[in-house]
């Protein structure tokens, strides 16, 4: 069987992603990171999208939050909120964490190398996202030559590939997937600043990218917003 290291954040886009590794036949290893966000949701909504799937492993990673400084998911910086559509396609936002998915996805080239996967999934997207420069396909594209270029495993052989399979899909057509996956969605965590009882704001830019492809997609989402 084919071996898979998956980064699993807890959100939508991670999940399905998780998802769609497993239908495509792949032994699975989800991996999570403890990073200093500002709510730990997410590490929840990760075990229990991990538990639900049934995958080979699922381990959580700490990293010294000091390497994170400056993001509305890590330090004391607001969130932005109620932004328009036009707002969240424009710029790079205080929700960009500095170099996360390089980081995350070192991480998992390391143990991918370990266990002996030729591939590594991820879920970022670059259509209904927020601007992050490390959600583009070319971003992806040069990860993989790294990959390729640095390894020992590489050098004896073994072709990595990064495997981006929400890169160019709607979140519509994202939620639309999960659920010819049978993946449970109301398992899932997306939001950037939920309330004290664990709420999701409804507010925040991950929020409403979310509700827009539920609402796109003509599916009601299930999980609950202080505020719609």
């Amino acid at each position: 069987m084919k071996h898979a290291v998956v980064l699993l954040s807890g959100g939508v886009d991670s999940a399905t992603t998780l998802a769609i590794a497993m239908a495509q036949g792949y032994e699975t290893y989800a991996l999570s990171f403890d990073y200093g966000q500002r709510h730990l949701l997410e590490l929840e909504a990760a075990r229990r999208v991990a538990r639900s799937l049934g995958i080979k492993e699922h381990r959580v990673v700490k990293i010294d939050n000091r390497l994170f400084a400056g993001s509305a998911l890590t330090d004391d910086v607001d969130v932005p909120k109620k932004r328009t559509e036009e707002q969240i396609r424009t710029g790079i936002p205080a929700t960009y964490v500095p170099a996360r998915n390089t980081i995350f996805l070192a991480h998992a080239l390391a143990w991918a190398e370990v266990i002996h996967a030729a591939h590594i999934f991820i879920g970022a997207n670059a259509i209904d996202f927020s601007g992050y420069p490390d959600c583009r396909p070319e971003f992806i594209a040069l990860f993989e030559v790294l990959a390729n270029t640095g390894t020992k495993a590489a050098v004896e052989g073994m072709r990595f590939q990064i495997h981006a399979p929400l890169i160019k899909l709607s979140k519509a057509q994202i939620i639309h997937k999960a659920l010819e996956l049978n993946l449970d969605l109301s398992l899932t965590h997306s939001c950037y600043d939920p309330a004290m009882d664990g709420r999701a704001c409804g507010e925040c830019d991950s929020c409403q990218l979310r509700l827009k492809g539920f609402r796109e997609a003509g599916i009601n989402d299930s999980i609950q917003y202080a505020a719609r």
